[in-house]
């Protein structure tokens, strides 16, 4: 189906718009940078109005014990998280020449990535949109090669180039997935006992399961699970925090790796299994830093059918592993 004019249109302005500023904001200093994004985040918490309501009612739902006035200041202080985090990747270039200054390791995380990569089988990196995820992709790249990610194009091809200059740049390459190609490179990345990010914190368009997240059951992308089954690597839970409160201060990163039985006698239990394992660490992550995440996302947007409820009760997680 076509689309209108008008809205081809609509997408060109934005999207030359958009290009401007980042070309214009790429050459701001950190310090400022993150002022600005800063700024960028406290006028959406007054603009954004949609957006402000469902970050309250997901925030109602994963921390009721909380009273309105501290949901709505997490809220407010996640968008501010998020428009620092959107000027860190934009001034990258100028502002982070070397990522292992501005992200650093969490003791013991580093051994666990470098173990795990030794043993030939590849990587699978399990990660979500907490802390800055890019960056995160962008430190565990100086660890891990040849690396990549999977992601879904956006309706812009700006900004998807951008996305993939940035990642290029960082040792990252960035496998589209609706490109018929993907799957063959996935293979080929596997077979170089390579390392593979996946983001799994979001409802989208993808086979899944139902696992718990924060009391309820959330639809999520089972693609860890299947690979790791199919090629045997190694399967490891990344997740950022800010080091300290002030501009500048960076990331650090945290890791964990998950044990899985690799010849499961029920491979469908051990894909949900292996699923809940992950997403229950990125929400003890989101439980300790909850301003570093994205409220702003439908997370429990695909409901279960009824007797998948039923068929989908919290699994027993496997247990975690560091060696």
């Amino acid at each position: 189906m076509a689309v209108p004019l008008r809205k081809r249109l609509r997408r060109a302005v934005r999207s030359a718009l958009l290009a401007a500023a980042v070309r214009l904001l790429a050459r701001v200093p950190l310090r400022a940078a993150l002022a600005i994004g800063a700024l960028i985040g406290r006028a959406a918490w007054l603009l954004a109005r949609g957006e402000r309501r469902i970050m309250l009612e997901h925030l109602a739902l994963a921390f009721p014990e909380r009273t309105v006035t501290e949901r709505e200041e997490i809220a407010r202080r996640s968008l501010v998280h998020l428009g620092q985090v959107a000027m860190e990747v934009v001034t990258a270039r100028r502002n982070i020449p070397r990522v292992e200054d501005y992200v650093s390791f969490s003791p013991g995380s580093e051994e666990i990535v470098r173990r795990a990569m030794a043993r030939g089988k590849g990587l699978i990196f399990v990660a979500g949109h907490i802390g800055n995820w890019e960056l995160l992709a962008r430190r565990l790249a100086v660890v891990t090669q040849p690396n990549a990610v999977i992601a879904r194009r956006n309706s812009d091809e700006r900004v998807n180039r951008f996305i993939e200059q940035f990642r290029r740049d960082g040792g990252n390459a960035t496998l589209w997935r609706e490109d018929a190609g993907t799957g063959r490179a996935l293979i080929r990345l596997f077979r170089q006992g390579g390392a593979l990010g996946i983001l799994i914190d979001q409802d989208t368009r993808v086979q899944g399961v139902f696992v718990p997240f924060f009391g309820r059951l959330a639809h999520t992308p089972r693609a860890v699970g299947d690979l790791a089954l199919r090629f045997g690597a190694t399967v490891v839970v990344g997740t950022s925090r800010r080091r300290g409160p002030r501009p500048g201060d960076g990331h650090e990163l945290d890791v964990v790796e998950l044990a899985y039985d690799p010849e499961p006698l029920d491979q469908e239990a051990e894909v949900t299994r292996l699923t809940a394992a992950a997403v229950r660490i990125q929400e003890e992550a989101i439980r300790r830093n909850p301003i570093e995440w994205v409220w702003m996302h439908r997370r429990w947007k695909t409901q279960p059918a009824p007797g998948v409820l039923l068929a989908r009760q919290v699994p027993k997680s496997p247990e975690l592993s560091e060696t």
